[in-house]
């Protein structure tokens, strides 16, 4: 199968990648920067196409391939500036109405849980973003993840500073809040395995691990692994 990868630089599509490749697949990815992604270092150099576009420029879209069988929507605007919402929806626009001139039979999206009305700025604008590609013709799979636990994601890596950086905390009571962080390993089980399912076309699934832990809980089993003395003090 022809798969279109957007996000190839990032954490989660570079971990996706070799997957997809081992399995046979026909990997088409999407980068703004061609230069900043090196191909070499995954091999099957016959499976792996690098196309250079920009999703804020829906001209520069027209340069994907028509013959691909599914596309993996794998970016976010958060370092875009205060407009980072707008530019989320303007991609998922463009990207949504260039999938349509392909041969595509899915749209897969990486989301984040959705369990309250009151949603931050990222939820909400995450939330935009699966509206639109839903409205879409071509069938959407969204998955809905909490924390991503694995080294070189951004929730990981904020936790281990606090925890490194940080033996005593004081903190506020949202660490309270109840997650169910997933592993990296199982976000790209997930992610591979609705590849072209049609019983997952137009659904949407969270997927977390099994253990529910409030923030703080989740801050001291990361100290406990390598003997930190951290303290956590809620106010």
């Amino acid at each position: 199968m022809h798969i279109l990868l957007t996000g190839a630089t990032g954490y989660i599509a570079q971990r996706l990648l070799p997957v997809l490749l081992k399995r046979g697949h026909q990997v088409t990815c999407l980068v703004r920067n061609s230069s900043r992604f090196d191909s070499n270092k995954y091999g099957y150099q016959s499976h792996l196409q690098v196309v250079e576009a920009d999703l804020m420029d829906s001209q520069s879209l027209l340069f994907i391939p028509k013959d691909i069988d599914a596309a993996y929507y794998l970016v976010h605007s958060m370092s875009s500036g205060n407009n980072f919402d707008g530019n989320e929806s303007k991609s998922a626009e463009n990207f949504s109405a260039a999938i349509e001139k392909t041969n595509a039979k899915q749209i897969i999206f990486l989301s984040g849980i959705v369990n309250s009305a009151d949603l931050s700025k990222h939820l909400s604008s995450r939330r935009n973003v699966e509206r639109i590609l839903g409205e879409g013709k071509t069938p959407l799979t969204t998955l809905r993840a909490g924390i991503i636990v694995g080294s070189g994601s951004a929730s990981f890596e904020i936790i281990r500073d606090l925890v490194e950086k940080l033996p005593v905390m004081i903190a506020p009571r949202w660490l309270h809040t109840k997650c169910q962080p997933i592993a990296i390993r199982n976000v790209i089980e997930f992610l591979a395995g609705v590849l072209l399912r049609e019983d997952a076309f137009s659904q949407h699934f969270d997927i977390y691990g099994p253990d529910i832990l409030s923030y703080k809980q989740m801050l001291l089993q990361f100290a406990a692994e390598p003997k930190l003395n951290s303290r956590i003090y809620i106010v």
